[in-house]
C-alpha cells in the first residue's frame, strides 16, 4: 500500500502527456515550486531578516534565483511551445507595472496639507471617502493620498492603531472593488478580457462589506475616545476637534489622475480603433507619458512633504517580475487540471481565492483561480483575452468570477502581505510613531472583524 502510494505521488510529478496537448497538461506539478517558494519568501523573509530584505538588490536576487532557472528550464523542456506563455506573461507584466507606477507617481505629487479633526465622525467620513476614491485612483493611490492626513488628524489621540487597521481594511482593500484599476487583481482581469464596466455590478457586495466595517469602526472609535476622556486629563474630544484648513499642493496632478482613468476607459471601449482592442504599447505609452509629465511638473517640495521615493514601486516591479515568470506554470497546470481541486460552487471559489490572497498576493491568486474556472469551462488560458471568452461562453457562471473577484480584493486585507498598499501604510504609520501590531497581531484583528463580513457575503451572494 505504502509503495503504491509513493508510486502514485511520483507519477503526479511527471508530465501527463509527453507530446501535444495544452502546456499545463505536460508540465509536472513540481514546476509550481518556484512560484510557491517566491511567494513564501515574500511572506517570510520580511519577518525573519527585515534589514536584509529591505534592500531592493536582495529582493531582486531572490526573484532572479527562483525565476531565471525556471524560465531556462521551461524553454529547454518545451522549446518554441513555451514562447507564447512567455510573451503573454511579459506583456501582462509591463501593462500591470506601468499602471501601478503611473498611479503611484501621480498620487505622490498630491499633498493634502492641513488636517481634518480626529473625531469618530470625521475619521469615519474620511474612510468612506477613501472607499470611494479607491475606485477612481486605485487602492494604492487612495492609500498614499489619504494616510498622512488621517495620521495628522489623529495626532492628539493616544489610541489610534485601530484607525490605521480599518484604513487598511477599507481604503487599501475592500473599497477597491468597483473598477478595473481599483485593485491589481481586477486590472489583471481587465487585461484578460473582463469588460470595463463589469465590476460595477459588484456594488451590493461593496456596500455591505464597507458599510459593516464603517459602522463597526464608528462604534469602536466612539468607545475608545470616551475611554481616553476618562483616562487622560482634559478634554480629548476638544483636542481631536482641532484642525487646520485643508488644501492641496500639487493639485494639477488631479488632472493627471483623471487622464489615467480616461486612458483605461478608452482602452476598454476601444476608442479610436473601431471598438477593437488597442494594440499593445498604446495604453502603456500614454500612461508613461502622463507619469513623466506629472513628475516633471510637480515641485520637489511637494514630493519631499510626501516622503516620495521610487523605492516602493521599484520593490513591486522587482518582485512581480519574478512572480509573473514563475506564475506561468501554476496558471497553465490549474487551467488544464483544476477540476482535480473539486471547486464547483461560487462559495468554494470565494474562500479558496480569498484564503490564498490573504497569505500570498491577491493579483496572481485571482489569475490562478480564474484559470481553474476557465479550465472547467473548457477555455484555454493561453490566449490574451480568455476571461472575455469565459463570460461569453458561460454567462450563467459569471457568479463564479464575481466570487473570485470579491475573494481576491476583500481578503487581500487579511494580512500585511495580501495587497501592496498594506505594508506601505504600515510603514508610514510606524514612521509617524504609531506602533502597529505584529504580523500575527494584525491577523487577530482581521479574523475578528473581516471573517464575519466574509461570512455574510458568502450567505447573501455565493452559497
Amino acid at each position: 500500500m505504502f509503495c503504491a502510494t509513493i508510486m502514485n505521488f511520483l507519477a503526479l510529478l511527471e508530465p501527463l502527456a509527453a507530446e501535444g496537448g495544452a502546456l499545463g497538461a505536460r508540465l509536472p506539478l513540481l514546476a509550481v515550486a518556484p512560484f510557491a517558494l517566491l511567494l513564501l519568501c515574500i511572506a517570510i523573509l520580511p519577518l525573519l531578516t527585515p534589514h536584509w530584505w529591505h534592500s531592493n538588490t536582495n529582493r531582486a536576487l531572490v526573484a532572479a534565483l527562483l525565476s531565471v532557472p525556471f524560465a531556462a528550464w521551461l524553454y529547454l523542456t518545451e522549446g518554441a511551445a513555451s514562447l507564447p506563455a512567455f510573451e503573454h506573461a511579459a506583456l501582462d507584466y509591463v501593462s500591470f507595472i506601468v499602471l501601478l507606477a503611473a498611479l503611484y507617481i501621480v498620487s505622490g505629487g498630491i499633498f493634502v496639507r492641513g488636517s481634518l479633526n480626529g473625531t469618530p465622525l470625521s475619521n469615519t467620513t474620511l474612510l468612506l471617502i477613501g472607499a470611494v476614491l479607491a475606485n477612481l485612483i486605485g487602492t494604492t493611490g487612495a492609500s498614499m493620498v489619504l494616510i498622512r492626513p488621517l495620521i495628522r488628524a489623529n495626532q492628539s489621540r493616544t489610541d489610534k492603531v485601530h484607525t490605521i487597521i480599518f484604513f487598511i481594511f477599507i481604503v487599501s482593500n475592500c473599497g477597491g472593488l468597483l473598477t478595473p484599476f481599483a485593485d491589481p487583481p481586477l486590472y489583471l482581469g481587465f487585461l484578460k478580457g473582463v469588460p470595463f464596466t463589469w465590476t460595477l455590478q459588484l456594488w451590493p457586495e461593496w456596500l455591505i462589506v464597507n458599510g459593516a466595517l464603517l459602522f463597526t469602526y464608528f462604534g469602536l472609535d466612539s468607545y475608545r475616545i470616551d475611554r481616553e476622556e476618562k483616562a487622560r486629563p482634559g478634554s480629548q474630544l476638544e483636542d481631536a476637534m482641532k484642525h487646520e484648513p485643508i488644501g492641496l499642493d500639487g493639485s494639477h496632478n488631479v488632472i493627471f489622475l483623471l487622464a489615467i482613468v480616461g486612458i483605461i476607459l478608452a482602452k476598454g471601449t476601444g476608442l479610436g480603433s473601431g471598438g477593437q482592442e488597442w494594440k499593445f504599447g498604446v495604453q502603456e505609452g500614454l500612461m508613461a507619458l502622463v507619469a513623466l509629465l506629472s513628475y516633471a511638473t510637480t515641485k520637489r517640495a511637494v514630493h519631499a512633504k510626501n516622503s516620495f521615493s521610487f523605492v516602493p514601486i521599484n520593490e513591486v516591479a522587482i518582485l512581480f517580475a519574478g512572480i509573473f515568470i514563475t506564475m506561468i506554470a501554476p496558471l497553465a497546470i490549474l487551467n488544464s487540471r483544476g477540476a482535480e481541486l473539486g471547486l464547483v460552487h461560487p462559495w468554494q471559489y470565494f474562500w479558496a481565492t480569498g484564503g490564498l490572497s490573504g497569505f500570498l498576493d491577491n493579483a496572481p491568486t485571482y489569475l490562478t483561480f480564474a484559470a481553474v474556472a476557465c479550465g472547467q469551462a473548457g477555455i484555454s488560458v493561453e490566449g490574451s483575452r480568455y476571461l472575455a471568452e469565459y463570460l461569453a461562453a458561460v454567462p450563467s457562471d459569471a457568479l463564479i468570477l464575481k466570487a473570485i473577484s470579491c475573494g481576491a480584493v476583500m481578503m487581500g486585507a487579511m494580512t500585511y502581505i495580501g495587497n501592496g498598499p498594506n505594508f506601505m501604510v504600515k510603514a508610514i504609520a510606524e514612521e509617524n510613531g504609531i506602533k502597529m501590531p505584529s504580523f500575527f497581531g494584525y491577523m487577530g484583528w482581521s479574523i475578528m472583524l473581516l471573517i464575519p463580513c466574509m461570512l455574510i457575503i458568502t450567505f447573501v451572494f455565493f452559497r
